[in-house]
């Protein structure tokens, strides 16, 4: 009988924190595969020169247009260079880009839009106006307008998508410090006698700042999109570096070697998927109500 009952007891304790972890695994679950796959690329793109012998761009046409075999896992392309190598190499240059543009892009329109909304007045007409401007055109085809303009190359397409990709957050800023800037401690610290810029910098923007790192999470892989269909286009990097868009373009036409275009298109995929994942998770992190077990 106390055997019995020592079992009992003891699937009783345990059952509350099978159920727990299971609100967990079900609630985080997808967030934790979306942060498991950004590092795994992370970890590709810093270790990508020790992964395959090949070198991305030596071409070799007596291998041309190969199938994946033991030699060449994903295959080669119309030079006869090697799929993989390239396309762990362009992990590189996707990511860093992704990031480079939504984190500089953030920054530069919290803070105009924080601006914007503390200090209102012409100032903020003027911000507002020119973010409205901006937003009126489809990102993709601006983004493309003003790469072209500026020319085919890596950092000219990082600025054409910076013109583009700032309005987002200086709307999103503007609307989370005017519900802010009404709060009891903001005038506590006007009181005090803090400076505005102190009272945007230090005081408002880290308490409004749990959207707008949602919203980083997220935009990272529509930037990685943009910046592989600008490539895609032709308007990206310079040849023979290599990217994951310029790599679909490549495989565009050749529709027996499915391979050419299919592993790059896959790569991101996967990325887009998991900044996503990520970010629906630390939205749901967040948000208070979520983290009721």
């Amino acid at each position: 009988m106390t055997a019995l009952v020592d079992s009992h007891s003891t699937v009783l304790a345990v059952a509350p924190v099978r159920t727990r972890a299971q609100r967990w695994r079900r609630r985080y679950g997808l967030a934790a595969a979306g942060a498991a796959i950004i590092l795994a690329w992370v970890l590709i793109a810093i270790f990508a020169p020790l992964l395959t012998p090949y070198h991305p761009d030596t071409v070799e046409v007596t291998v041309r247009l190969q199938p994946p075999s033991p030699a060449h896992w994903l295959g080669t392309d119309a030079l006869g260079r090697d799929v993989l190598t390239r396309l762990l190499h362009g992990a590189r240059i996707s990511l860093t880009t992704g990031v480079v543009v939504v984190v500089v892009a953030a920054v530069v329109g919290t803070l105009l839009g924080g601006i914007a909304a503390y200090a209102r007045g012409r100032i903020e007409e003027l911000i507002m106006r020119l973010t409205d401007l901006v937003l009126c055109f489809p990102p993709i085809i601006l983004a493309l307008a003003i790469a072209a303009a500026l020319g085919i190359g890596t950092t000219n397409t990082i600025i054409a998508m910076l013109v583009v990709w700032w309005p987002k957050f200086a709307r999103l800023a503007h609307s989370l410090v005017i519900v802010q800037r009404s709060q009891e401690y903001v005038e506590a610290a006007m009181v005090i006698g803090f400076s505005p810029a102190r009272i945007l910098l230090r005081h408002i923007l880290p308490n409004a700042v749990g959207p707008l790192i949602v919203l980083v999470t997220l935009d990272v892989g529509n930037a990685i999109i943009t910046f592989a269909g600008l490539s895609f286009l032709g308007l990206g990097v310079v040849p023979p570096t290599s990217e994951w868009g310029s790599m679909v373009a490549e495989g565009r036409e050749l529709v027996s070697q499915w391979w050419v275009a299919t592993f790059p298109g896959v790569a991101i995929l996967t990325v887009v998927l998991g900044f996503n994942f990520l970010g629906d998770g630390i939205r749901d992190w967040l948000d208070p109500k979520s983290r009721r077990w």
